[in-house]
């Protein structure tokens, strides 16, 4: 027999209200121990609401309200009993620890998911999908997470799984028949299922590259000499006093960090030290984090002072450019308040955006140009994206022994090789949804849940 599990579910802190859970076959027993409302809460009826107190004996901890979900109709496909009480963090303490000796034990970090992956209510990629969920704090994520926890491409994946399982069978019965050379798999309609399966690997396998970055936030290096204005931009995006500003060279000695969130994207802007010649051994540190910053972004923003432009401007560019490689970098011509009139400006780039920080004119192009940077159309036409990188490995190794397979069928090997390729796809594709699983994935995926869910 399970046990069952308790845990607060609401964050931690004081609140109107907070949620403890409870799951498992004696959830209910062990909730009505304690719990005297107008009548018992075994035998009552699911999706019902039920006011009452919470007695230790004959003190009275709180007035609550108690709601029923039973099995198999609840998160977990087991008895679920949630308990409403106020916020005060000694409530829930004094609840949750007369709980416990009611017969409950605590939940481990993700167990209330991972009972739900047990029981069938989810596969395992819906139930990744669960933590993405809570962890997303933008449109583009939270929509990511949401399209992954309805089923998402696991549908997909389970469908074609399920074919390769019939021609695995198939094959396998061909081996039992050797000595009479017959042949029980189509070998046409397998080479029309692997390239259907080909195609939906490459495209999930592609998306990983846009689903990284809206997990993660897309890094941007703001880059330049000292004095270009480099801390006013990033404050300007922000909308608040964030990097120090100086008239005085070199203040950013280090690098300063922030998120903003343009078009249901995050945009994690990095503001680094002034790239110039010093014998500042501190500066010449933070001019150092400045280049791997660089290494480390995916868009680069270059700063320079459009009253002093000239032919080292020209000459930091093209330097940072091949130091980029195939990064995009966007030129900024800052401090254009301080021209008497346009410049057309000479850069040998794709474009030259001309903005004042300081008076925060031209930022709403900037944002523009960002975002036409990233490839959004998968998310606009609500494609599957993959955003894990489990997933995204699987998915790999899969699609190699798909090509495997294919490769097979083509040259005519025989049936127990090609039955080894196929069990070997079959494997990889099963990782993704959870029908190959060990204890040590499992482990590896629920602990960096948060407890209560």
């Amino acid at each position: 027999m399970q046990e069952t599990i308790v845990a607060i579910t609401t964050p931690p802190g004081l609140g109107a209200i907070a949620v403890l859970r409870l799951s498992g076959i004696t959830a209910i027993e062990v909730v009505d121990k304690v719990f005297k409302g107008k009548n018992s809460l075994k035998g009552q009826k699911g999706y019902t609401a039920h006011f009452g107190k919470i007695l230790d004996g004959s003190r009275v901890i709180d007035e609550v309200v108690a709601t029923l979900f039973l099995n198999p109709h609840s998160y977990t496909g087991e008895d679920v009993v949630e308990i409403s009480c106020h916020g005060s963090t000694f409530i829930q303490k004094e609840l949750l620890h007369l709980l416990l000796r009611s017969g409950a034990r605590m939940a481990k970090p993700g167990e209330f998911t991972l009972r739900a992956f047990a029981n069938g209510k989810m596969d395992l990629s819906q139930a990744e999908a669960v933590a993405d969920l809570i962890s997303s704090d933008d449109k583009a994520s939270h929509q990511v997470a949401m399209q992954q926890m309805r089923g998402g491409f696991s549908s997909e994946i389970s469908i074609l799984r399920a074919e390769l399982i019939d021609f695995a069978s198939l094959i396998e019965l061909e081996l039992d028949f050797s000595e009479e050379d017959v042949e029980f798999a189509d070998r046409s309609r397998l080479l029309s299922l692997l390239g259907n399966m080909d195609s939906l690997l490459e495209k999930l396998i592609n998306s990983f590259d846009l689903g990284n970055v809206i997990k993660e936030g897309i890094p941007v290096a703001i880059v330049g000499a000292p004095n270009v204005g480099k801390s006013t931009l990033l404050n300007a995006l922000l909308n608040e006093e964030r990097a120090i500003v100086s008239e005085i060279a070199g203040t950013t000695r280090d690098t300063v960090e922030d998120e903003i969130h343009l078009g249901g994207l995050t945009f994690r802007f990095i503001d680094t030290a002034g790239i110039r010649e010093t014998s500042d051994t501190i500066e010449s540190i933070g001019i150092q984090k400045s280049f791997e910053k660089v290494d480390a972004s995916k868009v680069i923003l270059y700063l320079f002072d459009s009253s002093e432009y000239g032919s080292q401007t020209e000459e930091n560019i093209a330097s940072l450019k091949k130091r980029a490689g195939h990064k995009p970098i966007i030129v900024v011509a800052n401090k254009a308040d301080k021209l008497s009139k346009p410049i057309i400006w000479d850069v040998k780039h794709d474009h030259v955006i001309s903005l004042s920080a300081k008076a925060k004119e031209g930022i709403e192009s900037l944002q523009n140009k960002l975002l036409s940077l990233i490839e959004t159309g998968a998310l606009k036409s609500d494609d599957t994206i993959v955003t894990n990188s489990r997933h995204y490995e699987a998915l790999t190794k899969a699609l190699e022994s798909i090509h495997s397979i294919q490769d097979g069928v083509h040259s005519g090997i025989s049936g127990d090789f090609l039955a080894q390729d196929i069990r070997r796809a079959l494997f990889h594709l099963g990782e993704i949804t959870g029908e190959v699983t060990t204890d040590d994935l499992l482990g590896n995926i629920f602990q960096n849940f948060c407890i209560g869910k």
